[in-house]
């Protein structure tokens, strides 16, 4: 009864200052109320306060799972409003931020605030600019409410809940570069008179009332955040294990270790031995350290992984990765006895030596060809083509978040194959890349703060290094010694990261094992120097707040490295098919990057050794291609999959044909959940939208190149990609209808009439039971991969 009592008391004050307009409101005092804010007022209330101890598992078992549920999934990494991520302890306490991650327009690089990283308490948190969440003045139910953004935020959705519309109306700003509203407690007054509608959670229905409590209880108490627990003994033993192979004092095993680090940082590692079945694992980062193994950490903060860490031993060592999964940024990777046993062969028992360590003068740490040198370059493809859609994976899910800059140059849909690693152990192969040491260097030399001019200067050399490595081909393959299939990658017959499909969803990505859908406009063939290059242009050498030179940079280049993957995989046509086929990729490009084509990519003149039957050479060739990994070919995303009965599978498939018109007016993700007839549990599916372009080479102005009458969908199986944009909700005996509606739609009313009868919209009343059930299936079915789905792009339709 008194719990309920406090929260009328409460709302009856948010209803008192809303109503008495911003005049009386400013005249609030916080200072005279409740002290001047200090951060070290929290913290000392934690050590001193029992209930912060007594109140743990409240936290964990009411709390957690409703912050996770209904903050988390909009409030995550950069691109979480106002930089509040809500993903741990440390961001709540962290609290919001006025500056933008996400700037392309900014001369000079920013500074970098990673949690973990870049600050560790909430006082030097304040010196950067970020303002205070959570009460941090004194320690009282007053004043821990009264003076909390957070609790205003939640108060305010209540007296302002949603209106009662189906599509919300202008008051509402969904768009990603929207301006933020980003309110310090000081602010409050004036945020609630002139955004009533925007409490928290924004744009989405409010917490229901034992919700609401349970938070305001929360906040009430003072907020108390769980304490991070000691790992248990079988973590530390293996942990201790790791540290020992990846901390060993020869030259060759801490270059190795380098090695290893710079393409693991981005990941979650979790030991696959003491994974629990049908749980997520305890997940840990591999960082670098100032101290050993043995001693508490000292994280060394570089913007890059291959920066000067400016000691004279590094040292990597394991970290609990503390916060909640969300799958955007989610890669997780397997650590076993059988992977520790490949790095040994690969990197310490291989026949080579190491003089001496590379320099971390940018020049040569950004350029891995030349850092690396001393490393077979064989044992580096194996490395990263053993957990291929892990590295792909890196560039894609790592923690940028939002990645139009490296997106905007790919195709909606395209399959990856792999060259073998079997070249690698080739003598001329190896010659080869070694004399092609300058012609590899990459934007990311130039730090965080270039000059886009100086893209000239890296077109050339990609220019001399396909011309090269063209004449090099030309001359390895002559006489009748063709490149076809038989140099491509089989997976070894056990190994299913042999082929890959890529998803573009406009400014983020997917990419899943197999041939997933139809055969694409293209495909790529990659081989070790294009993986090493699209790992150390994206993930190793990219910095999400470097400048706009930067990142121009970085997209420019990767144009070069979608077009040597695409002329890679038509070297297997016949050369007038190659020319037919790169003319239709390219329709409309400009006359520089048509001389490039012609000149730089186009210049491997050698027959294919790939034999002919019919006219349609490339779908011939995507058939051969799919025989070479057909052992190791997943189904994970098959509509057969399904229980369902064998004519929704079929309404289904027909759904999965969608082109033209009716392609084009849905959203790039929608995720629909389909409720049996008979009994069973709900299965999801993921209807995605592929967009098509005459081409992908325009940097400014991708919509003068969209071909949209040959737009089309391909629907899997399960749940696909971060960014839901549209929700359905579908019982199986209604699918008849529902799929003839989508194939006569013709025009947006059309599409608004489909969602009135089968969507969940982000102003839907049940939208949150709907989404706990959709993440729970996720979790469910997928307890290693699966993350919190993200929000932020729900559409408002």
């Amino acid at each position: 009864m008194d719990a309920i009592k406090r929260v009328w008391k409460r709302l009856l004050l948010a209803t008192v200052l809303l109503a008495t307009g911003c005049a009386s409101v400013a005249q609030i005092d916080f200072n005279a109320l409740f002290g001047t804010s200090s951060p070290q007022k929290r913290v000392e209330n934690a050590l001193l306060n029992d209930q912060f101890v007594q109140q743990a598992e409240f936290v964990h078992k009411e709390v957690e799972p409703i912050l996770n549920s209904r903050c988390v999934v909009c409030h995550a990494c950069y691109d979480a409003p106002c930089q509040l991520k809500m993903t741990s302890s440390e961001g709540i306490e962290r609290g919001a931020s006025k500056e933008k991650v996400y700037q392309g327009t900014r001369l000079v690089a920013a500074t970098p605030n990673r949690l973990f990283v870049d600050a560790f308490t909430p006082e030097t948190w304040r010196q950067r600019g970020f303002y205070p969440m959570l009460n941090e003045r004194n320690q009282t139910p007053e004043a821990n409410t009264q003076a909390s953004v957070l609790a205003r935020m939640l108060t305010l959705k209540q007296m302002h809940p949603l209106p009662e519309d189906k599509i919300l109306d202008k008051r509402f700003d969904f768009s990603l570069d929207r301006v933020q509203q980003c309110a310090s407690l000081e602010e409050m007054d004036k945020y609630e008179q002139s955004q009533p509608f925007a409490g928290m959670p924004y744009g989405l229905p409010a917490l229901n009332a034992n919700e609401h409590q349970v938070l305001m209880h929360w906040l009430e108490q003072g907020a108390p955040l769980p304490f991070a627990p000691s790992l248990a003994p079988e973590f530390i033993t293996e942990i201790t294990h790791w540290e020992q192979f990846l901390n060993g004092d020869s030259l060759k095993s801490q270059l190795s270790a380098r090695y290893i680090y710079e393409h693991l940082f981005a990941f979650h590692l979790y030991f696959e031995s003491l994974n629990q079945p049908n749980a997520q694992p305890l997940f840990f980062e591999l960082v670098r350290s100032r101290t050993p193994p043995g001693q508490a950490l000292d994280i060394i903060a570089s913007r890059r992984p291959f920066d000067d860490p400016k000691v004279e031993r590094v040292y990597y060592r394991f970290r609990p990765y503390r916060a909640t999964i969300v799958d955007k940024t989610h890669i997780p990777y397997a650590l076993n006895i059988g992977l520790l046993h490949d790095w040994q062969q690969w990197f310490i028992d291989a026949d080579y030596s190491v003089t001496q360590l590379p320099s971390y003068q940018p020049s040569i740490a950004a350029n891995p060809f030349e850092a690396f040198i001393q490393i077979p370059a064989g044992a580096r493809y194996r490395f990263m083509l053993n957990r291929a859609q892990d590295t792909i994976m890196g560039f894609i899910k790592g923690p940028v978040c939002r990645g139009q800059v490296a997106l905007n140059v790919i195709n909606d849909r395209f399959w990856v194959y792999f060259v073998t690693p079997d070249y690698m152990d080739d003598a001329d192969f190896r010659t080869f890349y070694h004399s092609q040491i300058e012609n590899l260097r990459m934007p990311a030399e130039e730090e965080s703060t270039a000059l886009a001019v100086t893209w000239v200067k890296y077109a050339a050399k990609q220019g001399k290094y396909m011309r090269a490595r063209n004449q090099f081909l030309n001359e390895k393959f002559k006489n009748g010694q063709h490149l076809t299939i038989d140099g491509l990658w089989d997976g070894d017959d056990d190994n299913d990261n042999a082929s890959l499909t890529v998803f573009r969803h406009f400014d983020n990505a997917t990419v899943v094992k197999g041939l997933v859908g139809e055969p694409p406009k293209t495909a790529w063939i990659i081989d070790y120097a294009l993986l090493e290059r699209i790992h150390y242009l994206l993930v190793a050498g990219f910095d999400v707040y470097g400048n706009y030179g930067h990142q121009l940079l970085t997209r420019l280049y990767m144009d070069f490295l979608r077009m040597e993957g695409e002329s890679n995989f038509l070297t297997l046509l016949p050369q007038e098919e190659r020319r037919k086929q790169f003319s239709d990729w390219y329709q409309g490009a400009g006359t520089q990057l048509t001389a490039f084509i012609a000149g730089d990519i186009n210049t491997f003149n050698q027959s294919t050794g790939v034999l002919y039957y019919s006219d349609d050479l490339k779908g011939e060739l995507y058939q051969k291609l799919g025989q070479k990994v057909a052992k190791v070919q997943p189904n994970r995303y098959q509509i057969e999959n399904s229980n369902l009965q064998a004519n929704s599978k079929a309404l289904l498939q027909a759904l999965g044909r969608l082109k033209g018109t009716q392609a084009t007016l849905l959203p790039e993700l929608t995720m629909i959940m389909v409720e049996p007839e008979k009994a069973g549990k709900a299965e999801v599916f993921t209807l995605v939208r592929n967009s098509a372009h005459r081409n992908i080479s325009s940097l400014f102005n991708e919509a003068s190149n969209r071909e949209p009458a040959k737009d089309d969908v391909t629907l899997v199986h399960g749940l696909l990609g971060s960014y839901p944009e549209a929700f359905w909700l579908v019982k199986e005996q209604d699918l008849p209808k529902i799929v003839a509606a989508v194939e006569q739609m013709q025009t947006e009313k059309d599409y608004e009439a489909l969602l009135d009868v089968a969507a969940v919209r982000r102003s839907d009343p049940t939208f949150w039971a709907f989404s706990d059930k959709l993440n729970q299936i996720f979790f469910d079915n997928h307890p290693i991969e699966s993350g919190w789905l993200d929000y932020n792009r729900l559409q408002n339709r």
